[in-house]
């Protein structure tokens, strides 16, 4: 029987097996930050334990670094203090930190692909759910724990048990006005919020295929918005034109040999997943949330569900994710009000995300009612927006573009949504209170949001194409 591509990588990493217990799993390349990873030292130093292997750890501040006045000492005195401590941690043990105003800076998820650190059938842990980012190159990345970070650290192995597979596959091709941010969230409109739990998903089929490398790390991004362990795509020409010539990929005799290897890695044809779920790209419209978790999300024509329509356990969760966002079941959203809009976090705040709002917004000015924060994932997506004059046309439209950070995607720094105001915002998650205590959020893809900015309100932005 053949294998799985999540097969292939698995089994490839582990250092030693039994039944019943987790694997002893190889780590390629370990990211760490500001948040996560400061118990892990102190473990590490009370211990009296080195890093196991500084090269294959990578760091970054991206949390809770400000995006304003990137020059000047921290204000938030619990973010100075992370983001100090991990400056400290790094220089006591030899790793290398990307930190605030270094070129290569950016948030987590971001960095390793543009630098080229992230590589087809790695294996790649953060203490951070959204490292699943990086199966968009055909890796394994999942998400840890603290004390995983530490162990990580220690060994460079971490105990797993290996999960179940599952394809989704997208065929057909999109409409106009529809991107990869509104495959995922339309994915997860449908299996739920929890619907990948214990999967590692591995996406296929036409319209996955036809996507560029950082719409595939949209959707990646987001595998564990379902649920899921992590999720990945296999790697294919295109992956291997975005990795070419990126300052830490392969070179020479050793690019060869790694594109040879790189092309093995694909599921056998006669490979069996556990679960295979199956979409019709024709059917996704740009999407929108209404609730307090990623599932709660429904085309930008449609109507929020009437309770009655939802199964009698979840009505309750329903009905207080409603309150919370001060919405009725059974309205439309399009025409709502927003006061912000937020282009970041590590879903949507590359160079291409960056482009596609510019294109629409060129030549328009936001709406009165609204401020807008542009936030580029690193330095270097920063660098190219300006030398592509993206930042006049944005400066043109109103918008203000910032330094990069993982921002108001999460309340944990400076830049915070006010309690009681609505963001339409290109990040992953819309929990109670996480882009600020009261915040309510809407998420959307990069195009929706760009047509909101100009508009004041939550409209289907295929109105302007």
């Amino acid at each position: 029987m053949g294998q799985t591509l999540i097969d292939k990588i698995w089994d490839s990493h582990v250092v030693y097996s039994k039944p019943g217990y987790p694997d002893a799993f190889y780590i390629d390349a370990h990211f760490i930050h500001e948040v996560t990873s400061p118990q892990a030292f102190d473990g590490l130093r009370k211990r009296n334990i080195p890093v196991f292997n500084t090269k294959r750890t990578h760091a970054t501040a991206d949390h809770n670094i400000p995006t304003l006045n990137q020059h000047l000492p921290i204000k938030e005195e619990l973010s100075r203090r992370q983001v100090e401590m991990l400056t400290k941690n790094c220089k006591e043990y030899g790793i290398e930190l990307y930190g605030m105003g270094h070129p290569f800076n950016g948030i987590v998820h971001i960095i390793g692909p543009e630098l080229g650190i992230t590589l087809p059938g790695m294996t790649i842990v953060c203490g951070d759910s959204h490292t699943s980012t990086h199966g968009a190159f055909g890796t394994i990345g999942f998400g840890i724990g603290t004390s995983q970070v530490e162990q990580v650290l220690a060994t460079q192995c971490i105990l797993q048990y290996k999960p179940k597979k599952m394809k989704i596959e997208i065929n057909g091709k999109l409409k106009k006005g529809v991107v990869s941010k509104d495959i995922i969230l339309y994915i997860i409109s449908k299996i739920t919020a929890s619907g990948g739990t214990g999967y590692f998903v591995e996406y296929a089929g036409e319209t996955i295929r036809n996507l560029s490398m950082e719409a595939r790390m949209t959707i990646c991004n987001m595998s564990i918005e379902m649920g899921a362990r992590g999720g990945l795509i296999a790697p294919d020409e295109i992956t291997f034109d975005y990795i070419k010539g990126r300052k830490f990929a392969p070179q020479g005799d050793d690019w060869d040999k790694a594109l040879a290897y790189w092309k093995t890695l694909h599921s056998d044809p006669d490979a069996v997943f556990d679960k295979v779920l199956q979409f019709d790209a024709a059917d996704i419209e740009p999407m929108i949330t209404y609730g307090t978790n990623p599932g709660m999300g429904m085309g930008i024509t449609k109507r929020i569900p009437s309770l009655g329509d939802i199964d009698e356990h979840d009505r309750k969760s329903f009905k207080k994710a409603l309150d919370y966002m001060a919405l009725e079941d059974g309205i439309p959203l399009l025409g709502k009000p927003v006061d912000y809009v937020f282009f970041g976090s590590c879903t949507n705040a590359r160079i291409e995300d960056l482009r596609m709002v510019a294109s629409f917004v060129k030549g328009r000015k936001k709406a009165d009612n609204v401020q807008v924060w542009v936030i580029p994932g690193s330095k270097q997506v920063e660098k190219q927006a300006r030398e592509e004059g993206i930042d006049t046309i944005f400066e043109a439209a109103g918008f203000q573009l910032r330094g990069p950070g993982c921002s108001a995607c999460l309340g944990m720094n400076e830049d915070k949504i006010p309690a009681g105001k609505y963001c339409i915002s290109t990040s992953n998650r819309n929990f109670e209170g996480r882009q600020g205590p009261g915040a309510r959020t809407f998420l959307a893809s990069p195009l929706t949001a760009a047509a909101a900015a100009i508009t004041g309100k939550i409209t289907d932005v295929r109105e302007y194409l």
